[in-house]
């Protein structure tokens, strides 16, 4: 089953409107209290990042189901080509300088998903330029080619198998509600849309 599907504006911050349709899709698909506040909890983490992003163009988010597994989706369209004045404050935020946003899961979720709109923009359709150098290390650490659609993406279950060789990086996994309740998240680009999925089972 797919919930239905809430549409942002472009820099609309407001996410009050969605805290319902976790308890609704709790409610049809018969998940346990427990169950459904995990659920409920993914959800808020992943639409606190909604403000930051929806500066950059429209967004939808949605709640898909299928038996056990459960999908949070939140696309952004992006608003034709980012202008050079957008361009240079994103790849501001991932360039090898001192950046503390880049500290916490969410965070760098979200720049991961910054960086991708950047490298849109920057190379004409592609994400191809790397960022191996600290902070941003994190952005190759969890980037995998996905053989399903041919794209490069950000997952956080590839991100938390490169971590469990830095020990800073794989505390404050350990210290990230997301990491410990989520099985994956996966931030991918296709056209000029970002997408985000946080994946989770109940099985």
């Amino acid at each position: 089953m797919k919930s239905d599907v809430y549409k942002f504006e472009k820099g609309e911050a407001s996410v009050s409107r969605i805290s319902g349709e976790v308890h609704k899709v709790a409610a049809y698909n018969g998940l346990s209290h427990k169950q459904e506040l995990r659920l409920n909890l993914l959800s808020e983490e992943l639409l606190e990042m909604l403000p930051n992003l929806l500066c950059y163009g429209a967004g939808e988010f949605w709640i898909e189901a299928k038996g056990d597994d459960y999908e949070l989706h939140f696309n952004l369209e992006l608003d034709d080509v980012l202008p050079t004045i957008e361009r240079e404050r994103i790849l501001a935020i991932s360039s090898t300088g001192e950046n503390a946003a880049a500290k916490g899961i969410m965070n760098k979720i979200r720049i991961a998903a910054e960086i991708m709109l950047a490298n849109y923009a920057q190379t004409a359709g592609t994400t191809s330029i790397v960022y191996s150098e600290s902070p941003y290390a994190f952005y190759d650490m969890g980037m995998f080619s996905d053989p399903l659609d041919h794209t490069s993406v950000w997952s956080l279950s590839q991100y938390r198998d490169e971590a469990k060789q830095n020990t800073e990086e794989w505390d404050e996994l350990e210290k990230s509600l997301v990491a410990n309740l989520a099985d994956d998240v996966v931030v991918g680009i296709i056209g000029s849309a970002v997408k985000i999925t946080v994946k989770k089972s109940f099985k």
